[in-house]
């Protein structure tokens, strides 16, 4: 009996010694999360794309000239750097459903802004295919600030300004766009599925209660009418029509009617339709551009806490389980994300 007393007492001391251990790193850790989050500070970084450019040139030249004539390079170039005095700052925007990335470009712009003058630039490298109707009129109106202060702004597409995307784009003074970039998809759509047929099948009721004939006229689970469709269609004539004015607005020189009808083109042949102004690459507009002014890429910096980094390897671990999903079931996963919401797509 002394003996089984005693291992047992022998194992409530490990177990606690365990438990105890445990919640001190527990302890720990979440101290460590508390004390990071409590520290962390958001910044504006500038890069000087100059030197970026400057010092790819010199590398290359150091290779394919004699020796005095690299000096003779590198004393050209410096007397070239100290003459410039306009600036040219760079904006990164690249655009999901619900333009997330406008959370960064207001930050940059209140920054850029307390800087910059009429006789400077601002250039916005934007990649969009669109997404929720208020997500890209917020990002809109950040770049209306620019434009507001009458600071030239020029935005740069190498692979898709469509539908939200575009409305953000062509804001601009000047639009540049790569020969097959993705233009225009000026449009609206609405998608949601509805369960309607299914529940009533399986003798499954859905009450919804609403306040205003037209608090809600789609539902996912209710029984869809016909005054409830005609409505809804109703509301997405009216933002298309916002968004046919806006176009108008900025490119005066399209035939709105003709190219607001929903459908996309190549940048080559939206230059002929007037929705871009020029072909190029942003890489080459920059290189233009380093030539004769100093060049800033601005970027608002927000330190990721601990939870934050594990909550993102987290989401990238399903993410990539969920990329070997069947197509039937990531159709029905896009589809969730699609429910309830008006997008510019």
């Amino acid at each position: 009996m002394k003996d089984f007393l005693y291992k047992s007492a022998v194992f409530l001391a490990k177990t606690l010694s365990i438990a105890v251990s445990v919640l001190l790193v527990i302890f720990t850790v979440m101290m460590l999360i508390r004390k990071q989050e409590g520290t962390r500070t958001e910044s504006i970084h500038a890069e000087k794309l100059n030197d970026k450019y400057e010092s790819m040139r010199l590398d290359l030249e150091k290779h394919i000239l004699d020796e005095d004539a690299y000096e003779a390079s590198a004393e050209k170039a410096g007397k070239k750097r100290e003459k410039k005095k306009k600036q040219v700052f760079v904006l990164n925007f690249k655009g999901d459903i619900s333009a997330s990335a406008v959370r960064n470009l207001r930050e940059e712009i209140t920054a850029l802004l307390s800087v910059a003058d009429r006789e400077d630039e601002v250039i916005l490298r934007l990649e969009s295919f669109g997404g929720l109707v208020h997500s890209y009129g917020l990002a809109t109106s950040q770049l209306q600030r620019i434009k507001d202060r009458n600071i030239p702004l020029t935005v740069a597409v190498d692979n898709a300004a469509a539908s939200g995307g575009y409305m953000m784009a062509c804001v601009a003074d000047h639009l540049v766009a790569a020969p097959y970039a993705i233009i225009g998809s000026i449009g609206i759509i609405i998608a949601m599925p509805n369960f309607h047929r299914f529940l009533e099948k399986h003798g499954i009721d859905y009450e919804q209660i609403t306040a205003g004939e037209y608090k809600r006229t789609l539902s996912m689970f209710g029984e869809i009418t016909d005054r409830g469709r005609e409505k809804t269609a109703e509301k997405m004539a009216n933002i298309h029509h916002l968004f046919k004015e806006h176009v108008a607005m900025h490119r005066s020189r399209a035939e709105i009617e003709k190219v607001t009808t929903g459908e996309f083109w190549y940048a080559i042949r939206a230059l002929e339709l007037h929705l871009v102004d020029q072909l190029m690459t942003s890489d080459d507009l920059l290189l233009a551009r380093s030539r004769s002014a100093d060049i800033y890429e601005i970027r608002y910096h927000v330190p990721q806490t601990l939870t934050q980094k594990l909550s993102a390897a987290i989401r990238m671990m399903i993410g990539d389980l969920l990329q070997g999903l069947p197509d039937h079931l990531q159709q029905a996963r896009e589809m969730q994300k699609e429910q309830m919401f008006m997008y510019m797509y």
